[in-house]
């Protein structure tokens, strides 16, 4: 395929898997001014952002088998059409409890969006060709994190938090009309399953055995579930704690996500090199090294901005090259079910995300120690699960 037809369709892709990153990116420079807006606390204000993310990871669940059943646009249209009325409502919400449900239910429609498009990415390629797809994809996604903090804070001062929530029901009514005028359906008729209960759950099960995909999966879940804590954490930390700005906190927030997509362009690059197993040892062993280290600095009193930002960005960096070979190696073998992959992946990702922001939330005091923590341990359990996912295996590394 030449490059301008990957970038199209990357284009699309990465369009549709930004808008539930733009829910939450656009989002976090308010959540200060969201608890008091609505006299809340911390703790409140961060279960706004964790029932997001706990709805994003079970909504995939229903959306992978289904587009396995009835194709890849229509559960798209479902999702998106709840993703904008639920947006609407998050914007007249008038107590943190009703924020809190909206948000769940906003979550359980951007997990469309997300399960989807890498589905989509199986349909057309496999090995490196996928790669280098997903690489693409993430670099449009990455408009998510480079911008929506700042657009959020743009938003924020101009009409305030509720604002956020206006902007990105218009971001979904967007998103209904790329799927309809520019995103082909990529699963005939002829290779859908029969949509049983029973079909959907033996896939599961499928999966549910499979050591090598489940050891995948893990690997990129846990390596991203520091940054799940960061999202929660950062806000606080980076406003209240080292006093910066909302838009100063935006900058320094994008720095770190642009380490990450942009290491991402390099993976099939790399992974025709190497091969894609090697690179996951290598990037997963390097955002542990990183947030150990970062550990280290905060337990010996080192309480400074540039060292977090730093030592984070380099992780960052590393995490860039861990999510998309994972997410490849992870479908490869299961073409069939790809979209219920997918699903379980992206389930299984924010499950354990949400599980260490919560965890986070327990020991959150404002500073960044726990925080730093909380990076640290899922950083280390992902590498922990790369070397047992490839270490047992025998013979050469697989071919990319």
């Amino acid at each position: 395929m030449p490059f301008s037809a990957y970038f199209r369709m990357a284009l699309v892709l990465g369009l549709l898997s930004a808008i539930g990153p733009f829910a939450i990116d656009m989002y976090l420079p308010a959540l200060p001014d969201i608890g008091q807006s609505l006299h809340a606390g911390v703790g409140p204000v961060q279960w706004s952002l964790t029932s997001f993310f706990l709805a994003l990871g079970i909504g995939q669940v229903a959306y992978g088998p289904l587009s396995d059943m009835f194709g890849r646009k229509p559960p798209l249209y479902f999702g998106l059409a709840l993703f904008v009325a639920t947006s609407v409502a998050c914007a007249l919400a008038s107590d943190i409890g009703a924020l809190v449900l909206l948000r769940f239910l906003q979550g359980l429609g951007a997990a469309a969006g997300t399960v989807i498009p890498r589905a989509v990415v199986r349909d057309l390629h496999t090995g490196n060709e996928a790669a280098r797809l997903m690489a693409l994809l993430m670099l449009v996604f990455s408009v998510s994190p480079l911008l929506a903090p700042l657009a959020g804070s743009g938003v924020i001062a101009l009409v305030g938090w509720r604002g956020v929530f206006w902007a990105v029901a218009l971001l979904g009514v967007a998103g209904v009309l790329v799927v309809h005028r520019a995103l082909p359906e990529t699963l005939s008729p002829a290779q859908r399953r029969r949509g049983t209960l029973a079909g959907a759950t033996q896939a599961y099960w499928t999966l549910l055995r499979d050591a090598r995909y489940l050891g995948l999966v893990g690997i990129g879940s846990f390596t991203m579930a520091g940054f799940f804590v960061f999202l929660a954490g950062s806000p606080f930390v980076f406003i209240n704690h080292y006093g910066l700005t909302p838009v100063q906190y935006s900058l320094a927030f994008s720095a770190n996500a642009a380490a990450f997509f942009v290491t991402a362009q390099f993976t099939a690059r790399l992974g025709r090199r190497f091969g894609l197993e090697r690179v996951t040892v290598w990037a997963a062993s390097g955002a542990g090294l990183a947030l150990v280290l970062l550990l280290a600095c905060f337990l010996l009193g080192a309480d400074g901005m540039w060292v977090l930002v730093i030592l984070y960005f380099i992780a960052s960096g590393c995490m860039g090259l861990v999510i998309p070979t994972t997410a490849v190696l992870a479908l490869d073998d299961h073409g069939p079910i790809a979209g219920t992959a997918s699903a379980l992946m992206g389930t299984l990702q924010m499950l354990v995300g949400t599980v260490a922001m919560a965890l986070a939330g327990l020991f959150s005091s404002g500073s960044p120690l726990p925080m730093v923590a909380g990076m640290a341990t899922g950083a280390l359990i992902g590498v922990a699960l790369t070397w047992a996912t490839f270490g047992r295996r025998r013979g050469p590394a697989r071919a990319p």
